[in-house]
């Protein structure tokens, strides 16, 4: 009566990857021998007809001629046999490792039979032929066994279960010569024929093998992964390839339109931007509205957020701001010249009418607050403006609005900024890569202001306020291009000290926590590594407990003081290697005298160390009595073993070896998969790529708040924020971070400046109403 088992899909699946996985490396291990078996067959031709080793009996000499010719001219046929032969004895091979994936068949009965001595003769000659070859790839093949081990659900594969053992490839080979041979007389001959020196080699065999059973490694990247590590490099990099994208839609942009080119320009205008003459009103910007060209400043409705003081209220920045002499009426002629002629005349005209013009204090307190931009182009003639121009005035428009409607600065900076729009509109036409270069110093200045800005002052003595303000008066009072330069270099060099004032600020808790994490990384490690020694590892036990607990603290030491005392882990790791080594069995004089000589060396290393962590109790002395009796046992232990003996010792060593370098394999193996799994979590990803100076903004019960990121630790865990408006500094995990980013608490701020964002998206809208663009789309 047979029982049968149930099988679940599961089951089903999983034992069909494994048959297969078992049939490729079948096919594997036969192509890697029939490429070697002519180049062993010319070797045992050689052999053969070597008349040096044929000894003085005249019948063994002839037919090893005979044996070697007919080998020589049959060559082909002996590596046709040998090669089917190797393939099918590895298929019976693997169908006895793993019977289970095989159909059941119908049961047979159990037969108890003795095993004949001629079987019994040819089992010890082979076991005496394959020795070199299992000794030479002890731990190839002891890797193997703990692989295949692994794919089949075990914990090991035993070296004479493994079906990619040398005997198995010798067997075969013996067999074809016995079918290639015709004399049973000369199938002795083979036998010496079976020796490393002859024989194809199997090391890059067995190292195919292995290869095959590795975990499967990440197909994607390593710029892609995600890592504890500092990803805003990958991050900058593409930020730089996509504003490299932008600038040249935008040298487009403006290439044709240059009139010294006189051409129009070839591409659709960008949308969405004030057009032609005639009233526009910016979306959303309640209260910016352009009244007539004629209309007088004063009669302008003030801008949201720009209206006067309320009374008991300071008088707002531009209340005490000296009137810009371009703004005035007095238009400096050296800046102007270089211009296109007909601004020069309409800019001189428009800018009689700004604040300060005169209309004294009223008009320095209620004209300017109009978002002028759009006026300029509301007063000039229908056509009057090349198309170059007339892009030009429209992006810097746009780009004004956009810092001028944004509620997130405070009102004094948006004040500050509102007296650039025709110093900016003066240098952009001068210089039109403006628009192209990010370094442009126009540009900085308006990026500075707006990222500067956005953390409110805490009174008007503030140093970084004080310098924006110097900066806005340096450029409209000298109404040069040149002098953004150096008014940007004044706004840097104030900024860089707020920054090094604010990193000393909080150099005890980042001292703090890099110790921290230094002292928590190095006790991973030192963890990590113990593990890999014990993984598989036949340790005397007193050896085993003083490893996972006095070593450990040794490694973690070892780590933390790498940095200042290079070495130190390489010392302390090399001490627990031979102190594991001098405890295994030594089964030669050479081993046992090896010990001797370096014992006094162990013990003086493992001595420093303990004192370093301070072990100095009475447990100690224990440790080290019970070291000494296992080395004197190891040394006193008989030292004669048959070769059977020391085949075992070998091979179990080797197996221990494997097993702790595949322990360690896959640790790698399932810490990268990990980390794929990360990597398409955005959030994770996200929080990869924060750097020092970025702002964030926390929502929670007690509003927004907004922050600057002012310090990231080596390893990633621990991140310090600096609040706007003289907020205490704190610090947050990289786990409650994660946690932040996925529940949507928290968000990264626009990473460009001011002028980049409003350019890229233009410059996106240029290309959506490209024609060429349709096609392509439809």
């Amino acid at each position: 009566m047979s029982s049968m088992t149930a099988q679940t899909p599961a089951t089903r699946n999983a034992a069909a990857a494994q048959q297969a996985t078992l049939d490729e490396l079948v096919v594997i291990a036969a192509r890697h021998a029939a490429d070697g078996l002519m180049d062993m067959a010319t070797r045992m031709v050689a052999v053969l007809l070597d008349m040096t080793t044929a000894g003085p009996d005249p019948h063994l000499t002839g037919s090893r001629i005979r044996t070697g010719n007919l080998l020589k001219d049959n060559a082909y046929a002996f590596v046709h046999l040998a090669s089917t032969g190797i393939e099918l004895a590895l298929k019976k091979e693997v169908a006895q490792l793993a019977p289970g994936l095989k159909p059941a068949a119908a049961a047979a009965p159990l037969i108890l039979s003795l095993v004949p001595l001629e079987e019994m003769d040819s089992q010890l000659a082979f076991a005496s032929v394959s020795r070199p070859f299992d000794l030479a790839h002890s731990e190839a093949l002891a890797s193997l066994g703990v692989r295949l081990g692994m794919l089949l659900g075990r914990g090991l594969v035993r070296a004479a279960h493994n079906p990619f053992r040398p005997e198995v490839f010798l067997r075969a080979i013996q067999q074809a010569w016995c079918e290639f041979e015709p004399d049973p007389q000369a199938h002795a001959l083979v036998m010496p024929l079976l020796r490393p020196a002859v024989v194809f080699e199997l090391g890059p065999l067995l190292a195919a093998l292995n290869d095959k059973l590795k975990p499967a490694r990440s197909s994607r990247n390593d710029g892609e992964r995600f890592a504890k590590t500092d990803d805003s490099a990958s991050a900058r990099a593409a930020r730089a390839r996509r504003d490299a994208a932008v600038s040249q839609q935008l040298r487009q942009l403006f290439g044709a339109a240059d009139p010294a080119q006189g051409a129009e320009l070839d591409i659709p205008l960008i949308a969405n931007l004030p057009q032609g003459s005639g009233g526009w009103r910016p979306s959303g910007a309640a209260g910016f509205v352009p009244g007539p060209a004629s209309a007088p400043a004063s009669s302008a409705t003030p801008a949201a957020g720009f209206a006067a003081p309320a009374p008991g209220q300071s008088a707002p920045y531009h209340a005490t701001m000296a009137p810009p002499p371009g703004a005035a009426g007095q238009p400096a002629g050296a800046a102007l010249a270089a211009l296109p002629a007909p601004l020069i005349g309409m800019l001189e005209k428009f800018a009689a009418g700004l604040p300060g013009s005169g209309d004294g204090a009223a008009a320095a307190a209620h004209g300017h607050e109009v978002f002028y931009l759009p006026r300029l182009k509301q007063s000039l003639p229908q056509g009057s403006l090349s198309r170059g121009d007339e892009t030009t005035l429209d992006l810097l428009s746009r780009i004004f609005e956009t810092v001028l409607l944004d509620d997130a600065l405070p009102q004094e900076t948006r004040e500050l900024i509102a007296f650039l729009q025709v110093p900016v509109l003066k240098a952009a036409l001068h210089d039109r890569s403006f628009f192209f270069e990010a370094t442009h110093p126009a540009r900085r200045m308006l990026d500075l202001l707006s990222n500067v800005g956005w953390e409110q002052p805490g009174s008007p003595d503030d140093p970084v306020y004080r310098a924006m303000r110097s900066s806005v008066e340096m450029v409209r009072r000298e109404a040069e291009p040149q002098a953004f330069a150096s008014a940007v270099a004044d706004l840097e060099a104030s900024i860089a000290e707020r920054e090094h004032a604010q990193q000393a600020a909080i150099a005890g808790p980042i001292a703090q926590a890099t110790r921290q994490e230094k002292q928590a990384a190095a006790k991973r490690s030192a963890k990590k590594a113990v593990a890999l020694r014990l993984a598989g590892e036949d340790v005397v036990a007193v050896v085993g407990t003083f490893l996972e607990q006095r070593w450990t603290p040794v490694l973690s030491l070892a780590y933390t003081i790498e940095d200042s005392k290079p070495g130190a882990v390489d010392n302390a790791t090399r001490a627990m290697d031979d102190l594991v080594w001098s405890v295994k069995p030594k089964t030669t004089q050479e081993g046992r005298k090896a010990l001797i000589a370096r014992l006094p060396a162990l013990l003086t290393t493992l001595n420093k160390w303990l004192d370093a962590i301070k072990w100095q109790d009475a447990e100690r002395l224990q440790f080290f009595a019970e070291l000494a009796e296992c080395h004197a046992a190891i040394v006193r232990a008989p030292i004669e073993l048959s070769p059977d003996r020391q085949m075992e010792l070998a091979v179990e060593a080797a197996q221990q070896d494997a097993m702790r370098r595949i322990a360690l394999e896959q640790q790698a193996a399932a810490e990268e998969e990990q980390e794929e799994e990360t990597a398409l979590d955005p959030a994770a990803a996200t929080l990869a790529t924060l750097e020092r100076g970025m702002r964030v903004e926390f929502t929670g019960s007690g509003g927004v708040r907004k922050v600057k990121l002012a310090w990231v630790s080596p390893l990633r865990t621990l991140f310090i924020f600096s609040g706007a408006g003289r907020q205490e500094a704190f610090s947050l995990p990289a786990e409650r971070l994660l946690e932040s980013f996925r529940t949507g608490s928290i968000r990264v701020l626009a990473l460009d400046g001011v002028v980049g964002r409003v350019l890229t998206q233009a410059a996106g809208e240029a290309a959506m109403n490209d024609p060429m663009h349709a096609e392509r789309a439809g």
